[in-house]
């Protein structure tokens, strides 16, 4: 008896889930008839509406085809009635003078005769009729106003609803990524003249391959594209590929996207490593702040509570989603902060190999600033620049300004304006540490070394304040000067 109440429970627990279904599909099927009523009511409207916009065009032109009838007509008349009036004239003088002379040739007085005659000759010579011209100015056809509407009438004919546009087709070869900007080609796989502006989404990912369902990244949308080309600037790649799709529309409907692509982003991506910093620096993620009071003991695990967490290990970095092989692990070793007068910070990713390049913007009104690299073993009391585990560009805005490169406790003076954003190109494999004018690309200095240790980012700053960018690529015109070896002698030059 349990069992089949049991059972009986099921199929009424079945019934009224359907009954569910049944009735939420109800309401489905009584709200998509309503938009049926709304949406044939407003495509209608549409519709009338795009014809009256034809009715009129039309009527447009009617208008003023008939007018340039009516001015031709006008104008032909006007010259064919000057002539027909100057004619007329010249026929009457022409008759008069004809009487004339019938009358001179039956009188009798033969006195006068021969002056009447040299009278009637002068009149012939002098008559209109002989300086007139017998053809007519204008012509009578009116042809060239003729039309034949026989190819518009088979263009009206077709007009039908809009189709929807096929999808476009991504052209991966005349596609690229240079200089933190993405330049996207399509095409459209059939011609298609309705197509009134393209929609592209992107979006950030590291993941290689077709982009998966679901990405922490939302997709970014731009609209209202005219060209079948589109260049996004100003990226910072601060994940390894990017996803990219685009759509077609027409002034109803748009298409489906494209089949999505994937293009890597190589740039360098690291953070700075707030363990590591001096107690008087107060590191904001990419930003750091001379703090006088040495206010810089922080709530690690307030940090930690809000996601924000980095000074108790590097490894949870979100600069790319996955930790990277060269970041540096939790257990450092013992890697002290800098202390007394190393007013220092470092960057969380080693730099082993290839070409990495970053900016940092500074305050103006800094002390003292500088940028480089450095080993991981530069020691705790150590400055940027005083030993040979670091290379750097160093401003000195206390007592006397000075702009030098400094390596190994050796110093050479800048014969360059100081600017506000510096640039740092690294070549591991070639030893070259470059230095920028940010915003120009000039060349300020460059190290020449033998690199024998991985190297780390490496700031320092003395009250003053500092911000560092990362996520870029090696811009085009450092790598067209680093090709040419167009930089000069003395800059070239290395401290040893």
């Amino acid at each position: 008896m349990e069992d089949q109440k049991e059972a009986l429970r099921k199929i009424i627990t079945t019934l009224a889930v359907k009954n569910e279904e049944i009735q939420s599909f109800i309401y489905s099927l009584k709200q998509m008839l309503l938009n049926v009523e709304a949406n044939s009511a407003k495509v209608q409207e549409d519709l009338e509406a795009e014809f009256q916009s034809l009715f009129s065009l039309l009527e447009e032109l009617k208008e003023g085809m008939l007018m340039k009838i009516k001015q031709d007509r006008a104008s032909r008349t006007y010259e064919l009635q000057n002539q027909l009036a100057a004619c007329t004239r010249a026929l009457e003088s022409s008759e008069e003078l004809l009487e004339t002379a019938n009358q001179t040739l039956l009188a009798t007085d033969s006195k006068d005769f021969p002056q009447a005659a040299k009278q009637i000759k002068d009149g012939v010579t002098m008559a209109p009729a002989f300086r007139l011209s017998l053809k007519a100015k204008v012509s009578d056809n009116m042809s060239h106003l003729m039309v034949d509407f026989a190819q518009e009438r088979r263009m009206l004919q077709a007009l039908t609803f809009l189709p929807v546009p096929s999808a476009p087709v991504i052209d991966l070869a005349e596609s690229l990524v240079a200089d933190n900007c993405v330049t996207l080609v399509w095409r459209m796989p059939d011609e298609d003249n309705k197509i009134d502006h393209f929609v592209l989404e992107y979006r950030r990912t590291n993941f290689e391959g077709p982009p998966r369902l679901k990405e922490d990244q939302p997709w970014m949308v731009i609209e209202g594209i005219r060209q079948t080309e589109y260049t996004l600037t100003g990226l910072k790649f601060d994940m390894k590929y990017m996803n990219f799709r685009v759509k077609a529309c027409n002034k109803a409907v748009s298409g489906e996207f494209s089949e999505p692509v994937t293009l890597e982003t190589p740039a360098f991506m690291f953070r700075l490593d707030a363990s590591t910093s001096h107690q008087n620096l107060r590191v904001d993620d990419l930003s750091v702040e001379w703090d006088a009071m040495g206010g810089k003991v922080q709530d690690i695990k307030a940090r930690e509570k809000d996601g924000k967490g980095r000074t108790a290990s590097p490894v949870n970095s979100p600069a790319r989603g996955t930790p990277s092989p060269k970041r540096m692990p939790s257990g450092r070793g013992g890697r002290d902060r800098f202390t007394a007068e190393s007013y220092t910070v470092l960057g969380d990713t080693l730099i082993d190999g290839g070409e990495h390049y970053w900016e940092v913007r500074y305050e103006p009104d800094s002390k003292a600033f500088g940028v480089g690299v450095a080993y991981r073993s530069l020691g705790r009391f150590e400055q940027l620049g005083k030993t040979a585990a670091s290379w750097c560009l160093h401003v000195n805005n206390w007592l006397q300004v000075s702009f030098t490169a400094k390596h190994a406790n050796k110093a050479k003076m800048l014969d360059a304006p100081v600017p506000d954003c510096l640039g740092v190109h690294c070549d591991f494999h070639q030893g070259l540490l470059s230095f920028y004018n940010g915003r120009t690309k000039q060349l300020l200095h460059t190290f020449k070394a033998k690199f024998t240790q991985p190297l780390l980012p490496a700031f320092t700053v003395w009250c003053g304040s500092f911000h560092v960018t990362t996520g870029l690529q090696v811009p085009s015109s450092v790598r067209c000067l680093q090709k040419r070896g167009s930089a000069t002698s003395s800059s070239n030059t290395s401290l040893t």
